[in-house]
């Protein structure tokens, strides 16, 4: 569709899908799915001040006309009709964007690279999560012309979720961190896992595009192999290094993310150590990879999402440091189910009891049903509710706790009794 009636000469454009939100003069977009329909709210959104509203609703279309006084346009998916008009922005505006997707460490590196560039660039970048088929075209479409780089987070569960949105957000150069066992029940495989993230390659490849690349990591050279069958494309790399001094972030598998954030700043013309002072200035949040001192015990939260390779690293790393340090206080181990595993969820499950089990691990707890199936010889609870009601009942005091869990878990909630 030819969207120049709405962005031609702009240097902006507001857009909204939330009708509890609209900025005044946005443009509303009725989205719907099996739970909601925004098609009911157009009208209601344009009486509070949106300008315009895009449905696929036929009927709610023609009583927007019937009140003659609000403007509106007809479409067939206003879904897709989103992502056509934020691929279209994206042109108008017509710069530089960097694309980041992979299983562990892409929010973390992107707000890293995102730090480290700002110290020179008026920067985008997803805010949050915001990384899917909605969250990128929204993304985009709060790109201004004062903005001189953006850098658009990009997540995936199924096959072809990176292609469809490297095809809204057209990137000029990207990197995967690194691809590991995640959503294995939408992409049936970890061969699914890289088949898919390499989809980010394949554009670059396609459009002569730039690729970063962790030179360590063989899974990423093989992928970029198999990309590069038809062409080649120009490739910066560089390695997993080792954790700096004086960050914020806990956890050795960080090293790679800040590495990776130090060469794409490096490659846009900001030193190493200008790079290096934003990363140790970053403090993160949403809990990752956050340590934090109660007057009780020391956390170490990486709550926001897990899958088995992002666990695996996070139990290895919170053992070493505790050697590192020749902490005193006791280990305790809070570790949530992962999701959305399908038919390996029972292995994965019990490959982290078996770590735990190698580890002579004293206190854990699980939460999670996931666990009722394995041999752990630990408290297992349901919901993390009732690992609250537990630790009411007996406070945890003195200890070094790694709280480490998928989101849908909401381990967040026991942080308070910490």
């Amino acid at each position: 569709m030819d969207w120049s009636f709405l962005i031609e000469g702009k240097d902006s454009v507001s857009v909204s899908t939330d009708s509890r939100n609209l900025p005044d003069g946005c443009i509303f977009v009725a989205l719907k799915g099996d739970t909601f329909d925004g098609n009911k709210f157009a009208l209601q959104a344009l009486q509070q001040g949106a300008s315009m509203a895009i449905v696929d609703d036929e009927s709610v279309y023609n009583s927007i006309q019937s009140a003659g006084e609000y403007s509106a346009l007809l479409v067939e998916n206003s879904l897709l009709a989103l992502q056509d008009l934020a691929r279209a922005w994206r042109r108008h505006w017509g710069k530089r964007i960097i694309g980041i997707t992979g299983t562990n460490g892409k929010t973390t590196t992107k707000e890293l690279l995102a730090a480290v560039l700002s110290t020179k660039y008026n920067m985008h970048y997803t805010q949050g999560n915001l990384n899917n088929s909605i969250g990128v075209p929204l993304t985009l479409l709060q790109l201004t012309s004062a903005h001189e780089l953006a850098i658009v987070e990009m997540g995936a569960s199924h096959p072809g979720d990176i292609k469809e949105l490297v095809e809204i957000a057209e990137p000029d150069c990207g990197l995967i961190t690194n691809v590991g066992k995640a959503h294995l029940q939408g992409f049936g495989s970890f061969e699914g896992v890289k088949a898919t993230k390499r989809e980010l390659y394949d554009y670059l490849v396609a459009h002569n595009g730039l690729v970063f690349r962790n030179a360590d990591n063989q899974n990423l050279e093989q992928m970029l192999s198999e990309a590069q069958k038809s062409a080649t494309v120009q490739v910066v790399t560089y390695t997993s290094g080792t954790m700096p001094e004086g960050t914020h972030l806990v956890g050795a598998y960080n090293s790679e993310n800040i590495q990776a954030a130090l060469c794409v700043g490096e490659y846009f013309g900001v030193s190493r150590e200008d790079g290096l002072a934003a990363v140790r200035a970053y403090v993160p949040s949403n809990n990752r990879s956050q340590k934090t001192v109660t007057d009780h015990n020391t956390l170490i939260v990486d709550a926001y999402n897990a899958n088995p390779t992002s666990m695996q690293a996070a139990i290895q790393a919170f053992d070493f440091s505790l050697s590192a340090q020749q902490s005193k206080s006791a280990a305790v181990y809070i570790l949530g189910a992962m999701r959305e595993l399908g038919e390996y969820s029972h292995t994965e499950h019990q490959n982290i009891v078996n770590m735990l089990l190698e580890r002579k691990a004293d206190t854990v707890f699980l939460v999670g049903d996931e666990y009722r199936e394995t041999t752990a010889p630990y408290p297992i609870f349901s919901s993390v509710e009732d690992l609250c009601e537990y630790i009411k009942a007996n406070p945890l005091q003195g200890y070094t706790i790694l709280i480490k869990g998928s989101r849908s878990n909401k381990l967040e909630k026991v942080l308070p009794l910490l």
